[in-house]
């Protein structure tokens, strides 16, 4: 993972997804959603936890885990909090 980077949750599933060679419309069924709401939420930086989880479970990744990552590696430098 790259430090200094912006994160979104959004363009790293679909990343996750072209990698599997799965479809935008595979994972919203998958996940019990609507495909053009799917689509919208994709879009946005940040993904419900729930949603998130489900995601990670149909996928077989945790994205949770590189969530942590990412933080671990940007946001914290000798124990406290860079935004």
């Amino acid at each position: 993972m790259q430090e200094n980077t912006t994160l979104h949750i959004g363009k790293i599933i679909c990343n996750h997804l072209k990698s599997d060679g799965r479809s935008k419309k595979w994972l919203a069924e998958k996940v019990c959603c609507e495909y053009s709401s799917f689509c919208k939420i994709l879009k946005k930086q940040f993904v419900d936890t729930e949603l998130l989880l489900r995601i990670s479970l149909v996928l077989q990744y945790d994205f949770f885990a590189f969530l942590s990552e990412y933080i671990a590696e940007n946001n914290f430098q000798n124990g406290k909090y860079k935004p």
